[in-house]
């Protein structure tokens, strides 16, 4: 029992570690970005003429869709108004 208990720590300390990250669709600049980067962050990048155009996504694949289907993807003519 103790050899599987040490196994088992062992094997989870082992795994690689999941980076979780979160997505943004943002207008900066009056274009349309996905960035992995919070609000502030981008904003401090990109200047005051960023906004973030929805919800935080889980993944890189979703914020990219959302983008696609509501503002015509990244690079596509956007407005913070």
């Amino acid at each position: 029992m103790r050899y599987t208990v040490a196994a088992l720590s062992m094997a989870t300390m082992l795994a690689p570690a999941v980076a979780l990250a979160d997505y943004y669709a943002y207008c900066a600049n009056n274009r349309i970005e996905v960035d992995s980067r919070n609000p502030e962050q981008m904003a401090s990048a990109r200047g005051s003429g960023t906004c973030q155009m929805g919800p935080k996504f889980g993944f890189l694949s979703d914020a990219q869709s959302f983008a696609q289907r509501n503002f015509g993807g990244p690079g596509s003519a956007c407005s913070c108004r």
